[in-house]
């Protein structure tokens, strides 16, 4: 005899559209306000050194009929070709290696290019390249000697920024990739993903401020000028708030753009996120222990979330037999035992073969490799790096404090919204069409939302104090995306019970969205920059700006922006996070079924 099934304690729908006000206000407050102020600056003249005057259009006039803003759009797109390539074509080749080459070798891939993921600073890499300019200076960092010549210039920043990326694109990628091909039917989810991913890579490239401020400035004779840095230029070197508006608001079309198709893409194809059972090993693959968090009431013990034909008491081939699935009766399926998929056929995963290992070590020996040879301009540089104010304790506390309450903040009120929208689906199978009133802002960074945020910092009286270094973002939209197509992955299986089913299995990935954020806003320029004149309050990164441009040290300081032990903790985290929850999910789309995983 069975126990009767615990009973789940009820959550209405109706408490979605509540924990989902945060996300609005923060969304309204941080995104929807200071771009409606960027489009108002776009019509004005003038800025901090005159009186503001209303011009109408323009500034967009005179902005589209010149060459400076096509020249640096069509420099911008040209500097994502590589890295779109190396994401779209080298990413999911790496995953599909080793996802079909076993545990090891999968987790192996994964902890070698978390390193990649922690350890990279658009500021330290380009500083680090540089190095290639000084005298005696030998081998790939050399290439940035063709950054003094306009004819040489724009294709030698392309690859200095395809080397400096190769590994971080290749580790996201390999990050994203991954649970897709875990979804059971992997071709319509490794699209999806692909799409997303590629996506992202242009939208975030479209956005390069960093390296162009360090390597070239913009030079020589503008050849390498990006859009953010000639937003930068009319805005912040020529005080021209007008003309920089023009450029923030074109930029933010297009992500817009970007963005809407996104998430159009991702809920339109009814993309979701979800967790494997946990695993036992058997022959370098496992078996799954069906569990209640596992597989929800009404579904089979396959994982596929479906309706299942059998209820209590009965065999899941249907005989209608007595069987022991019945809520608190042993289930029958320990290690070693095969597993019955969703027609109810036993099915005993298999060992990967030997070839497809072979090929896994392989791809992993070679693409590491290649990322390790160019990342060596920034390693030589670590060990090379001089003792400067960059690496103080000071600089430590004005860059990770403000960065990490950035992004416990950002993240923590898209998480509310994601469990209020994906998990309890206030609006039911049409709860995810709520992200398009987020979509507009999906890729958009500080860059485009940096005059308007500027200049309310300022009316605030806040420049130059520590509470401007906090980003000025009250809600993470990437986050909320993510998150919620977890929470619906996860409330699809969690039958009911929203606490145990959905909210404890979704905190982990919070919490590394948080890091993620964190790192993100650690390695940013532009906004400590702009809000920030006293060496007292410099970030690593712009300390590490101002020593290049006052020629002070013999080198840059490289390893200011990545100190050992904050590689260290980052790393530790990231690499249990791999193991422990990333290596679990598993990306569906319409109709896909998750499969059996390797362990």
């Amino acid at each position: 005899m069975t126990s009767p099934t615990p009973p789940q304690a009820y959550v209405s729908p109706a408490l979605g559209w509540l924990l989902a006000v945060p996300a609005l206000l923060g969304a309204l407050i941080t995104l929807v306000l200071p771009t409606a102020q960027t489009i108002w600056l776009s019509f004005q003249s003038g800025g901090v050194l005159r009186e503001s005057s209303y011009v109408g259009t323009a500034n967009y006039g005179e902005l589209l009929g010149g060459a400076d803003f096509w020249r640096a759009l069509g420099f911008t797109f040209s500097l994502t070709v590589i890295p779109l390539l190396v994401a779209v074509v080298v990413g999911p080749l790496l995953a599909l290696a080793l996802d079909r080459a076993g545990t090891w070798t999968r987790r192996a891939g994964r902890i070698v290019f978390s390193l990649a993921v922690v350890a990279f600073s658009p500021v330290a890499v380009a500083g680090a390249w540089l190095r290639g300019a000084m005298p005696h200076a030998s081998g790939l960092v050399t290439l940035a000697e063709g950054l003094r010549e306009p004819a040489t210039a724009p294709g030698t920043f392309r690859l200095i920024v395809a080397a400096a990326t190769f590994g971080v694109v290749c580790a996201l990628a390999v990050i994203a990739f991954l649970p897709a091909l875990r979804g059971g039917t992997p071709g319509p989810a490794t699209l999806v993903v692909a799409v997303l991913v590629a996506l992202a890579v242009v939208a975030v490239g479209l956005q390069t401020f960093s390296l162009g401020l360090v390597l070239t400035r913009g030079g020589p004779q503008r050849a390498t000028e990006t859009l953010a840095g000639l937003q930068y230029d009319y805005a912040f070197r020529l005080a021209e708030f007008g003309p920089g508006a023009s450029v923030a608001a074109l930029t933010g079309v297009i992500l817009g753009v970007l963005g809407i198709v996104a998430t159009v893409v991702a809920v339109a194809a009814r993309l979701r996120i979800t967790l494997t059972p946990r695993t036992t090993s058997q022959h370098e693959t496992a078996t799954p222990h069906p569990t209640t968090a596992s597989y929800g009431p009404g579904t089979d013990p396959s994982g596929a979330g479906t309706p299942a034909p059998y209820g209590p008491g009965t065999d899941p081939s249907g005989g209608g037999s007595p069987a022991p699935y019945g809520p608190g009766a042993p289930h029958p399926y320990g290690p070693g035992a095969q597993l019955p998929d969703k027609s109810g056929v036993p099915v005993t995963p298999s060992a990967p073969a030997v070839g497809m290992t072979v090929v896994g070590v392989v791809a992993l020996v070679l693409v590491a490799g290649v990322a390790f040879v160019l990342t060596w301009p920034w390693m030589d540089g670590v060990l090379a790096s001089p003792a400067t104010p960059a690496g103080t304790v000071s600089a430590q506390v004005n860059t990770w404090i403000p960065a990490v309450v950035g992004a416990v903040v950002s993240v923590g009120v898209a998480y509310l919204a994601a469990l209020g929208i994906g998990g309890l689906r206030p609006l039911g199978r049409a709860s995810e069409w709520l992200l398009l009133l987020f979509a507009p802002w999906l890729f958009v960074g500080p860059g485009p939302l940096a005059v308007a945020n500027w200049q309310n910092v300022h009316n605030l009286g806040l420049i130059d104090t520590f509470p401007a270094l906090i980003p000025p973002l009250l809600v993470s939209v990437p986050a909320l995306l993510v998150l919620t197509l977890l929470c619906r992955g996860l409330a699809e299986r969690a039958g009911g019970d929203f606490f145990g089913g959905v909210l404890l299995p979704s905190l982990p990935m919070a919490g590394i969205l948080a890091g993620a954020v964190a790192l993100v806003n650690a390695h940013d320029l532009l906004w400590p920059m702009l809000v920030v004149q006293k060496p007292a309050l410099f970030t690593a990164p712009v300390a590490q700006v101002n020593q290049l441009a006052s020629y002070t040290a013999t080198a840059p300081d490289v390893g200011a922006a990545t100190p050992l032990a904050v590689v260290a903790v980052a790393l530790a985290a990231l690499v249990a996070a791999q193991l422990l929850y990333l290596d679990r999910l598993a990306i569906r789309t319409n109709g896909s079924h998750v499969r059996t995983p390797p362990a």
